[in-house]
């Protein structure tokens, strides 16, 4: 009887076991309130106006197939997919991408860029397929051309045949000549990328059972994580930069993160990525974007100011735990260290003109075991692990159709 009694006993505890952490906290209602303002999740996507075959089948088609491809670079030895892999959540593990030399900053991940309203750690592009040309273009990088890009599709019927489907005319029929193949290369390449969204994450199915009042749902998240979201949203202030559905304002912050490159060089963000991006012809005031420059109301009020140096975008914290290193130079390994950067924040070395929306968080340690418990629960089910996307089937020409 004794031994029964105890057999029982553990049975009990094996099956209370997963539920014993079910439990909700007392969020307040402006607590619930800023909860619910990071979704829902996924949001609903619009093509981009700056872009003709933005969404259309045909262009995604011809950009993944120029993606996975290293003949982009006349070495052959460089793709997009050397840097950004989809069994890495669509960045390469390094601190600093690699293409014909290393680079100052750390590679991105490429899930949901259709939301964002800048590109590059210091946006120094205002669309996707003006971030799909610049490495094109950058002989630290892909080392091209537009007569290289355009010689690969002379010399391949299959890519010129897709560019014919997407663009309508034969790449040797554009009017613009190789330029217009590039920058409608540059316009596929970013049709597929928009293509790369994150799913659904245990936050989302909190966030959607807090909105519509299913406490027992909303129980089964870790209370590990609650409390570490409520530290996001509370004393850490990280909603401040890191808000919406994105977790990311779009915009640009100075982290205290050290700017030096090498001795005598810097990499001052946003500063000189604003001057940049308004001096290049391929921005969306120019003759390039297929809406008028309709969509470059940001580009047009953009105001270089002193703060901008030594600010980098705020990255979207969805899929975070996936992509280590952090930071625009990869200099931080993991998310708890992250967490320590901020924790142990040194004030003195953020710029002076900066906005000081920054202070050291002096965080116990299980505090940050809290904030990285909420952070990992930003993943989805594939997490690192993306699905690569099947090449298309041999193209068969279409008729003529200029789109």
């Amino acid at each position: 009887m004794h031994r029964l009694h105890h057999a029982l006993l553990l049975v009990a505890l094996l099956v209370a076991a997963p539920c014993a952490d079910a439990a909700l906290l007392d969020f307040s209602a402006q607590e619930r309130q800023q909860i619910v303002s990071l979704g829902p999740w996924p949001p609903r996507i619009a093509p981009d106006p700056s872009n003709r075959v933005s969404g259309d089948a045909e262009a995604i088609a011809l950009g993944a197939r120029l993606f996975f491809d290293a003949r982009l670079s006349p070495s052959n030895r460089i793709a997009c997919v050397t840097c950004h892999q989809p069994d890495r959540g669509w960045t390469d593990g390094l601190p600093r991408a690699r293409g014909m030399e290393e680079l100052e900053r750390n590679t991105p991940s490429l899930a949901n860029l259709r939301q964002r309203r800048w590109f590059g750690w210091g946006g120094g592009a205002d669309s996707l397929w003006m971030a799909s040309l610049r490495p094109l273009l950058d002989p630290r990088e892909f080392a091209s051309s537009a007569a290289a890009v355009a010689a690969l599709y002379a010399r391949d019927a299959d890519l010129a045949c897709r560019y014919r489907r997407a663009f309508g005319r034969a790449p040797a029929e554009e009017r613009g000549g190789e330029e217009s193949v590039l920058v409608n290369t540059a316009k596929a390449l970013a049709a597929f990328q928009e293509s790369l969204t994150s799913g659904r994450t245990p936050f989302d199915e909190f966030r959607d059972a807090l909105a519509s009042g299913e406490p027992a749902a909303a129980a089964r998240y870790p209370l590990a994580a609650q409390r570490g979201l409520r530290l996001f949203i509370g004393r850490g202030n990280c909603v401040a930069c890191h808000n919406g559905p994105l977790f990311s304002n779009g915009e640009f912050g100075d982290v205290g993160v050290p700017y030096f490159v090498a001795p005598g060089r810097v990499d001052s963000g946003r500063h000189d990525d604003l001057q940049r991006l308004r001096a290049s012809p391929y921005n969306l005031l120019g003759r390039h974007g297929d809406d008028g420059g309709a969509s470059a109301t940001a580009t047009r009020h953009a105001v270089l100011e002193p703060r901008h140096w030594g600010e980098f975008r705020v990255p979207s914290l969805r899929n975070v735990a996936t992509t280590a290193p952090y930071m625009h130079n990869g200099s931080v390994p993991t998310l708890r260290d992250v967490v320590l950067h901020y924790s142990t924040l040194d004030e003195s070395r953020i710029h002076s003109s900066a906005q000081p929306l920054l202070v050291a968080l002096r965080l116990a340690p299980e505090e940050v075991d809290e904030l990285v418990a909420f952070l990992e629960t930003l993943t989805d089910a594939a997490g690192a692990d993306r699905p690569r996307p099947p090449m298309p089937a041999p193209c068969d020409p279409p008729a003529a159709q200029v789109k």
